[in-house]
């Protein structure tokens, strides 16, 4: 099986035709590049029990890439021969937007904003040589980066070598590096990672603790596109209290993941932290993976960054294809789409069975989620689109909600993901092989659900590694760009959770005023609070001073907790 962990954009480059919509094979001694086709003959309808009609059903929409060792099977989702012809005309169009969105056209219109994630594996493809020479700039500055720590030629002011990274995001910018590091980070390579992914004071006491000493041998990364965003600021100011409390200096020990001239950017120049990297406006967090944002965990890790980023562009060339059969993501887009009717009716459930991949799941919901979860399509009418995600993984979900799965509500498909490489040091014990367990459970999962008519798809991988990370994750981006394009919604801006931030931004305003009117020292009631502090909302006040009471703040209360209207509060002096 080839890989190109060295020259990531080899793929690419040579596959840069006219039209980049061609599909890479292998031969015995060279690599060649031809279009592929595939005749529209038509298939038998989806049989939940008919074995015949089940196996040719895998035989004619089975995907399969030699190159990258994949293969995708949704012969088990209702998808018909009548469903490929009634969305031809939106794959289409959807196509079509995918290749105006490569070349730099403003795919996010409400934040007039490029979107250029699929860059990231491929400068060449951003639209202006600028924008691509940062890029691949960036990329050699993380993997140099990452090799002097590793290879202890930076170290800390005392001369030791960094022994932990903390690491700060919120979002994607949590999310895509955990996942990096569970699914490739192998024992005793790299450094071990701690997350500040909330601002849970008990999880950052924790986290802190579990450090201890070593806070002073740790690398600190701070995660913020903007710069403001509350959570990461918040974590970055316990870090530094608790470093600088042991008389260390935190510039010496922080890198900071931004926009350029961001305030987070302008405040690591200007204390001259250790390190600073890029993050581009044309990015968005859900998609920032294979950005500084994943390729800095990678790094810090001993992980082949250039091979996750080869795996990435690879998959996105065998995803630009132009025809629905022929396309991995495609196939998965009209496959989500016919199961939930154009409306997300079914939930999508994640099983991938290797726990290198538990938080898969997790970090596919920010992706999916969040890009289709939309109350209005792009000409303004309300649809309150979206698919839920959920998911463990397998085979512990046989003892968990498969159970409602087989026998339960109807309203789900699954996405299996196997594996088919087993490591050597695992051997046959008594006959028994835990792979080949492992394998039996899906299977036996994937026939129990067909056999109740549940719907599922499966990924299979021939092996696991950077490579395959990297072409997994761009195959779901591209699904849910092409799904969004389907159902019509911008799947590149958040509305609703600047609406979360902009609610949040309102309490924490209101609780200091009410901290303030409580300063006298005497006891007030909740009408009475609520009537000085000119807000109407008297629930909002309430839960304010639950928080504040159940915390280490000093109030005392009088009053019934059940009957919050005879609550009464003061701050003890």
């Amino acid at each position: 099986m080839w890989r190109s962990p060295h020259n990531l954009f080899a793929v690419s480059t040579r596959l840069q035709q006219s039209s980049d919509l061609f599909r890479i094979h292998q031969s015995t001694d060279s690599f060649r590049t031809e279009p592929v086709r595939r005749t529209m003959s038509s298939f038998p309808d989806f049989s939940a029990t008919d074995r015949p009609v089940q196996w040719q059903r895998f035989c004619d929409l089975l995907w399969y890439d030699k190159s990258m060792g994949f293969w995708l099977d949704v012969s088990r989702m209702y998808l018909n021969q009548s469903h490929f012809e009634q969305l031809s005309p939106r794959f289409t169009r959807a196509f079509q937007a995918m290749i105006a969105l490569e070349k730099g056209a403003i795919a996010n219109p409400d934040e007039q904003r490029q979107v250029g994630h699929y860059w990231l594996r491929s400068p060449q493809l951003a639209p202006e040589a600028t924008i691509a020479n940062h890029i691949k700039t960036e990329i050699d500055r993380v993997e140099a980066f990452g090799k002097c720590i590793l290879d202890e030629s930076i170290v800390t002011p005392s001369g030791q070598p960094f022994t932990d990274v903390l690491w700060i995001g919120i979002g994607g910018s949590g999310l895509g590096p955990l996942l990096i590091i569970k699914a490739l980070q192998e024992t005793g390579i790299g450094l071990p990672f701690y997350f500040f992914d909330n601002v849970d004071p008990q999880g950052m006491s924790r986290i802190l603790s579990e450090l201890g000493s070593r806070l002073k041998t740790t690398l600190i990364v701070v995660v913020s596109k903007s710069g403001t965003t509350p959570e990461p600021n918040l974590g970055m100011e316990q870090a530094r209290a608790r470093l600088e409390a042991t008389g260390n200096s935190w510039p010496d020990q922080a890198v900071a993941i931004t926009m350029s001239d961001s305030k987070l950017d302008q405040q690591a120049k200007h204390e001259t932290w250790l390190e600073r990297f890029d993050m581009f406006d044309w990015v968005g967090g859900r998609t920032s993976i294979t950005s500084a944002v994943g390729l800095l965990p990678a790094a810090l890790i001993g992980a082949d960054l250039r091979s996750f980023l080869a795996g990435a562009a690879e998959m996105d060339i065998a995803t630009r294809i132009q025809d629905l059969r022929c396309n991995p993501a495609a196939l998965m887009a009209a496959s989500w789409y016919v199961a939930g009717d154009g409306r997300g009716k079914r939930d999508m459930v994640i099983i991938p069975y290797r726990d290198r991949l538990e938080v898969f799941s997790r970090y596919l919901q920010q992706l999916v989620m969040e890009s289709l979860g939309k109350r209005h399509d792009r000409n303004g009418k309300v649809v309150h689109q979206g698919i839920a995600v959920y998911g463990n993984k397998g085979s512990t979900d046989q003892h968990a909600y498969v159970q409602q799965l087989r026998d339960g509500i109807d309203n789900f498909f699954a996405t299996f993901i196997e594996v088919l490489e087993n490591p050597s040091d695992i051997p046959i014990i008594h006959g028994e092989y835990p792979g080949d367990f492992l394998d039996g459970f899906l299977q036996g999962t994937r026939s129990a659900l067909s056999e109740g008519g549940r719907q599922s798809m499966t990924l299979t991988i021939e092996s696991f590694n950077a490579h395959s990370l990297g072409a997994l994750i761009a195959l779901f981006e591209r699904a849910v760009g092409l799904y969004g394009e389907l159902i019509n919604v911008n799947a590149y801006h958040q509305p609703g959770v600047e609406a979360g931030k902009k609610a949040a931004a309102a309490i924490i305003t209101l609780q200091s005023r009410v901290e303030t009117f409580l300063s006298d020292g005497l006891f007030h009631s909740i009408k009475e609070i609520q009537q000085n502090v000119g807000s109407d909302n008297t629930e909002a006040i309430f839960l304010i001073l639950r928080h504040l009471s159940g915390s280490s703040k000093k109030y005392i209360t009088k009053g019934d907790w059940g009957h919050p209207a005879t609550m009464q509060f003061k701050l003890q002096c």
